[in-house]
C-alpha cells in the first residue's frame, strides 16, 4: 500500500515537473536572449541597474540549461552523464538561484539609496561600482560552488542527479542555516527598501509629474519584490521542512515533504520567465533616458 501511495506521489510530482519545466525553459531561454540583445544592441549606456539586470539575466540563463538535465534525471533510474556532469549542472542550478537572490536584492537597494540618499548616492552609485559588486558576487557564489560536489557520497558511478542527496547533506545545519538566513535578510532588505521609497515617493508633489522617474522607479521595485516573494518563499519553507524532516525534529512524512520541496524548486525557476518584467520596466526606463529631454516628455504623456 505505502509503495503504490509513493509511487502516485512520484507520478504526480514528475507530471508538475514536465507542465512547469518545459514552459519555463521554452519561455525563459526566449526571454532571456531577447533581453539580452535588447540590452547589447539597444541601451547604449550601462547604466547601474542595467549592469544588475544584465547579470542577472546570465545567472538566469545558466539556471535555464540545466532544467532539461533537472528532467532526465528525475524521470531515469539511473544517471548515466558522469559524476563530473552531475556536480557541474548541480552547481548551474543551486548556485545560481542564489545568484538571482542577491542580484535582486542589489537592484533593490540601488534604487533605495539612488532615491532615498541622492547626495550619498553620488559616492555610492557608478557603473563601474555597479560592474565590481556583480562579479564579487559571481565570484563569491562559484566558490560556494565546491560544496555541491559533496552533495553525494559517492566514489564511483553517481546513480541520481539533482536529487538523492547523502544524510550527511541534510545533517549540515551550518548549511542550512546560512541558505535560509540569506534568505531570510533578503526578503527583508527588500521590504524595508521598497516600502521606504514607496512612502517616500507618494510624499512627493511631483510624483506623477511626466517629467519625472519616479513611478517607473516603483514599478521596477514591486515587480522585483512581488517575483521575489512568490518564486522563493514555498522553496525555503519546503527545505526547511524537510530538514526537520531529516533529523527527525518534526515527525511527518519524508516523501511527502520532499515532493513539496521538489514542486516548490519548480515554482522557485518561475523566476527566470517573471524576472521579464523588471527588465522590462529597467530597458524602457534606459531607452527613455536615451531620448531628448523634448521627445522624453511627449514619449510620457
Amino acid at each position: 500500500m505505502e509503495t503504490v501511495k509513493n509511487g502516485t506521489i512520484k507520478f504526480y510530482v514528475e507530471l508538475v515537473q514536465l507542465v512547469v519545466y518545459i514552459p519555463t525553459f521554452t519561455v525563459g531561454v526566449i526571454f532571456n536572449v531577447l533581453a539580452l540583445w535588447f540590452a547589447f544592441c539597444k541601451i547604449r549606456k550601462a547604466t547601474e541597474t542595467v549592469i544588475y539586470v544584465v547579470s542577472l539575466i546570465i545567472l538566469d540563463t545558466l539556471l535555464l540549461f540545466t532544467l532539461p538535465f533537472k528532467i532526465i534525471s528525475y524521470h531515469q533510474p539511473t544517471w548515466q552523464l558522469g559524476t563530473v556532469f552531475c556536480s557541474f549542472l548541480e552547481s548551474l542550478y543551486f548556485i545560481n538561484m542564489y545568484g538571482s537572490i542577491l542580484i535582486s536584492v542589489c537592484i533593490c537597494v540601488d534604487r533605495y539609496i539612488a532615491i532615498r540618499h541622492p547626495f550619498l548616492a553620488v559616492t555610492l552609485r557608478s557603473p563601474k561600482k555597479a560592474a565590481i559588486i556583480c562579479t564579487v558576487i559571481c565570484s563569491g557564489i562559484w566558490a560556494g560552488a565546491a560544496s555541491t560536489f559533496q552533495l553525494h557520497e559517492d566514489s564511483g558511478a553517481r546513480n541520481s542527479c539533482f536529487y538523492g542527496f547523502s544524510d550527511k547533506t541534510w545533517q549540515s545545519t551550518g548549511l542550512f542555516v546560512t541558505l535560509e538566513t540569506a534568505f531570510l535578510g533578503s526578503v527583508a532588505t527588500m521590504i524595508f527598501c521598497t516600502a521606504h521609497i514607496i512612502i517616500y515617493l507618494k510624499r512627493r508633489e511631483d510624483l506623477y509629474n511626466p517629467l519625472t522617474n519616479t513611478s517607473k522607479s516603483v514599478k521596477i521595485l514591486t515587480a522585483n519584490l512581488i517575483t521575489f516573494v512568490v518564486c522563493f518563499t514555498p522553496f525555503h519553507l519546503a527545505l526547511l521542512l524537510y530538514v526537520l524532516v531529516k533529523n527527525q525534529v518534526i515527525n511527518d512524512s519524508e516523501q511527502i515533504t520532499r515532493s513539496f520541496v521538489q514542486i516548490s524548486l519548480c515554482w522557485a525557476n518561475l523566476n527566470c520567465c517573471l524576472d521579464a518584467i523588471c527588465y522590462h520596466f529597467v530597458f524602457k526606463e534606459s531607452l527613455k533616458n536615451m531620448l531628448p529631454e523634448h521627445d522624453r516628455t511627449i514619449s510620457s504623456d
